[in-house]
């Protein structure tokens, strides 16, 4: 078990080592588009890449939703084949997204030994979103 003090030292070591074993200048929060956001999730139980869509007007939510949605076999087939999409996808914090994503199972962020696997998941998973909002974002923003 770790103290709250311990685990944020060890969540800013991995980030920390993530950025400097893959230096990118990643797309994450400056898609442009202020209800699309890319992002990195790992914790005790999983990590994670995905494309989320929040928006507190839910019209415009649902559009964002929909728009990205509407290419999810280009994303599958070009992609991530095993992409998940969750019209409703509730944060631990209590927020409710639209998330289209991959997850790692079984790791970690306390146990060191999981770090190169997650590193690797992490940088090749955010490459691929990456690169599919960046050849559909006129799509997804018109």
């Amino acid at each position: 078990m770790f103290s709250k003090e311990d685990s944020k030292k060890i969540r800013q070591e991995f980030w920390t080592s993530f950025g400097k074993n893959y230096p990118h200048k990643w797309v994450l929060y400056n898609t442009g588009i202020k209800e699309v956001q890319l992002k990195f999730t790992f914790n005790t139980d999983f990590a994670q890449v995905s494309i989320d869509v929040y928006s507190a007007d839910e019209v415009i939510q649902e559009y964002y939703f929909e728009k990205i949605f509407a290419l999810r076999t280009i994303l599958k087939e070009e992609y991530i084949p095993n992409i998940e999409v969750e019209a409703h996808y509730l944060l631990p914090e209590g927020k409710e997204v639209s998330r289209f994503y991959l997850q790692l199972d079984s790791v970690n962020i306390h146990n060191k030994k999981h770090w190169p696997k997650v590193f690797e998941f992490l940088n090749n998973n955010m490459e691929k979103l990456e690169s599919f909002f960046i050849e559909y974002k006129d799509y997804i923003e018109g």
